[in-house]
């Protein structure tokens, strides 16, 4: 992707179709030569001028508009728009990069879930609703992965951590907010799915 300038002089009447089109193209430019999401205040300062959040957000909507029903899509997630590929086109892509996403164990997809439904919590709370002691790899697996933080520490004795998820995590699902989530019973359906057979805890603990 080749470089653009941080700023590109636009015109300062930013009332007309010429004016919308030309931010537009900036915005395409600038979203695809970016390795992650951005955000309103981080594509603002691209321009010279100032932009209204309501007047950026229609120049991404009708961007988004004209990229629909083409192989790479314009999205809105928790970490701001990125462009990203569709799901359909996937598996020719894995063709150039085979390698495997990684895959998590139940354990670890579970003690996802209930952070994730019952957040914040702490690890005892975790631990009473999964009936086992929680390894500390899986919290490390799940920090480390961007997906949980500590958000504060619970007012008892102790103070215990308190884990809540990111947003990277929710990007990651392709969702803007935890109310998109889906319910409870189809993600289990989704851990079950995706759990490493060799990586089920025995039922006397892991």
């Amino acid at each position: 992707m080749p470089n653009f300038p941080p700023n590109v002089p636009l015109p300062t009447n930013l009332q007309t179709p010429l004016d919308l089109d030309a931010i537009k193209r900036v915005l395409e430019a600038v979203l695809l030569s970016s390795s992650g999401a951005l955000t309103l205040a981080e594509l603002k300062r691209v321009f010279e001028v100032e932009l209204g959040n309501d007047f950026l957000r229609r120049a991404l909507e009708e961007l988004k508009a004209e990229w629909r029903g083409r192989a790479v899509e314009l999205v809105l997630v928790a970490d701001g728009w990125r462009f990203q590929t569709r799901p359909e086109v996937q598996p020719y892509l894995d063709r150039l990069n085979p390698e495997k996403p990684p895959r998590y164990s139940r354990a670890v997809l579970e003690t996802l879930a209930v952070i994730t439904y019952r957040q914040p919590v702490t690890r005892g709370d975790v631990e009473e609703i999964r009936g086992v002691v929680l390894n500390s790899q899986i919290v490390k697996t799940l920090e480390e992965r961007g997906w949980i933080e500590v958000v504060g520490h619970k007012d008892v004795p102790g103070r215990p951590a308190l884990f809540a998820t990111t947003k990277q995590f929710l990007s990651d699902l392709n969702l803007r907010a935890l109310s998109e989530l889906p319910l409870l019973p189809e993600l289990a359906r989704d851990l079950i799915a995706n759990a490493l057979p060799e990586d089920v805890p025995e039922a006397t603990g892991e």
